[in-house]
């Protein structure tokens, strides 16, 4: 009988564990998300994130939550966003773009922060360096030093009589591409006219100002706002057939002209490896900052005959992806 009960005791603590096993297994692990732009223009993004997820074991609703917050293009309400991520615990938050971090890291010094997406984190402070990040953040970085100067020599190879260029950008944040646009244009022989905007009505406002300054095409800057009005962007560039080179795939998946970029897809699908390392007791000190490592030129000529562009076939030529 004893042998019995013994065997019955062993099965018994196989199956279900100790006490303290059991209740780490039935615990679900929560991420906090935060992006400036609305959840809606971010869904490829999140797609590619889940995806990565999935790829490490992770399925959500499943055995793990994720907590989403959006500024729906208001960065003044980031912080409010970050410091309810921080009352709900989660395990860890990742953040899109540099002023979800900012509002982050200054929500708290304790719970991981993951950057899916951020342009220069060393310069903007979050981090000490990409080898040893330091602190309690870590992720992956987007910038590259002459990805915005690339941009506008493709765009003037697209229009060969470029002679003048309307940089969108948002008064509310530093703008890590302009000086690169600006220099680049000074090798071009190009004139870069910055237009600031804040809301939707200055986009459309803006777009009427350059009609009258007789500008050739137009750059809107990188960040969640832009990635929030992109469906506005890529319908008065048509409205005023004007060209656009968009920072992101997501502007040209929407209608617009073409990009050349990061595969901002990749950075978030390669964000899931660093939520299954802080997951598994990693310090984000301890995990170096990655920098891209994929680039892409699409061209959407869906776009071009709207507004009666040709692209030159040479340029056609190189790019990694055309919209018919």
């Amino acid at each position: 009988m004893k042998n019995i009960v013994a065997i019955f005791l062993v099965i018994a603590v196989a199956v279900v564990g100790s006490p303290v096993e059991a209740q780490q297994q039935g615990k679900v692990p929560r991420i906090g998300f935060i992006s400036t732009a609305s959840l809606s223009s971010l869904a490829s993004r999140l797609d590619s994130f889940r995806q990565g997820l999935r790829e490490f074991g992770y399925v959500e609703g499943t055995n793990v939550a994720i907590e989403y917050r959006s500024a729906e293009g208001n960065i003044d309400r980031l912080p409010e966003l970050a410091a309810d991520l921080v009352r709900l615990k989660v395990d860890c938050i990742v953040t899109a773009g540099g002023s979800p971090t900012r509002a982050a890291k200054q929500a708290t010094g304790a719970i991981p922060i993951i950057m899916a997406n951020t342009a220069d984190p060393v310069n903007e402070g979050f981090i000490a360096s990409l080898a040893r990040p330091g602190g309690n953040i870590t992720g992956l970085s987007n910038f590259v030093s002459d990805l915005a100067g690339k941009r506008l020599e493709l765009l003037k190879e697209a229009i060969p009589k470029l002679s003048r260029v309307a940089f969108f950008l948002d008064v509310r944040r530093p703008s890590s591409d302009l000086k690169g646009t600006e220099a680049a244009a000074r090798l071009l022989k190009v004139q870069i006219n910055s237009v600031a905007v804040e809301s939707s009505e200055d986009i459309e406002n803006g777009f009427r100002s350059i009609v009258r300054t007789r500008a050739d095409a137009f750059i809107p800057d990188r960040g969640g706002f832009f990635v929030t009005h992109q469906k506005g962007l890529v319908k008065l560039a048509v409205k005023y057939r004007l060209p656009g080179m968009y920072p992101e795939q997501e502007f040209v998946d929407a209608g617009g002209l073409m990009t050349y970029a990061t595969s901002i897809s990749d950075l978030y699908r390669r964000a899931a490896f660093y939520v299954d390392k802080i997951l598994k007791g990693v310090k984000p000190a301890d995990l170096p900052v990655e920098q891209p490592k994929k680039f892409e030129l699409i061209i959407n000529l869906k776009a071009a005959k709207q507004i009666g562009l040709t692209i030159p076939p040479n340029v056609l030529a190189r790019a990694d992806k055309v919209i018919k």
